[in-house]
């Protein structure tokens, strides 16, 4: 294991932001924070097995690929994170100890013990500012050239956590701000193809609101965090399925 320090990307990792379909005209902006279980070079496997790095702790299984379908599927422009969430949570601010974990589930993450502040601070400049960086630059942008922006994160969670199998399908999520939230849960009742609850597995208490309210909440947009269990989306049918019926939904509450 190569232990962490100041330097985080090199030239070979490339960028830490993805951006797709940039001109998409649909008002709906996607933001996929856990899209990759990849590494940056310099950090080796962070002392975890491989089987951990391909588990949900190093990122949302199925995510990014419902949300390039999702992308398509509205003409939306899609940003998303290239590295893993256990070098930096980019749904998590820097003050939270769950933006960098030492521990996620049942793993310890030796890579990520004892950081020090130069250390939290090198991954929050690296990971962190760019990617947010670059959704405040497109929510700019589309103002500028009158197109609205609602903020639709993507992400997916595993069927049993802790030990604890979770009945629910798809989770709809909001912090204080429900608009967008409500009108998708009244989608899905009148057409129930998956288990549907508000601020199921998580919500705003477990500190998972963090994109919403950084971009929805502080510029009075409309947003919405969507949890897909992982299970569902564990392959192109399932994926396909899913984008489809998410997509109806969106255009469903955004036409009402």
């Amino acid at each position: 294991m190569v232990l962490a320090g100041p330097k985080i990307l090199s030239e070979a990792d490339g960028d830490c932001v993805g951006i797709e379909r940039v001109g998409g005209r649909s008002p709906v902006l996607l933001v996929c924070e856990h899209a990759s279980n990849v590494l940056p070079a310099h950090f080796g496997d962070l002392g975890l097995p491989s089987e951990a790095l391909l588990s949900h702790i190093a990122w949302d299984p199925g995510a990014l690929s419902v949300a390039r379908r999702l992308s398509e599927g509205l003409d939306a422009t899609l940003v998303y994170q290239r590295f893993s969430r256990l070098i930096y949570d980019c749904n998590r601010p820097p003050s939270s100890p769950g933006a960098m974990p030492e521990v996620s589930e049942i793993y310890a993450v030796p890579g990520n013990t004892d950081l020090t502040a130069e250390e939290r601070l090198a991954r929050t400049d690296a990971l962190y500012v760019p990617f947010h960086d670059a959704i405040r630059g497109l929510i700019r942008d589309r103002r500028a050239r009158g197109q609205d922006s609602i903020i639709v994160t993507i992400h997916s969670f595993t069927p049993v956590y802790h030990g604890r199998e979770r009945a629910v399908e798809l989770g709809i999520l909001h912090d204080e701000d429900s608009r967008l939230a409500d009108r998708m849960l009244e989608a899905a009742a009148e057409a129930p193809l998956y288990r549907t609850e508000r601020n199921q597995p998580y919500g705003p208490e477990d500190g998972v609101t963090h994109t919403l309210i950084l971009h929805g909440l502080s510029n009075g947009l409309r947003n919405v965090m969507i949890e897909v269990r992982n299970d569902l989306v564990a392959d192109d049918v399932g994926q396909g399925v899913m984008a489809d019926y998410l997509k109806g939904l969106l255009q469903q509450s955004l036409d009402a």
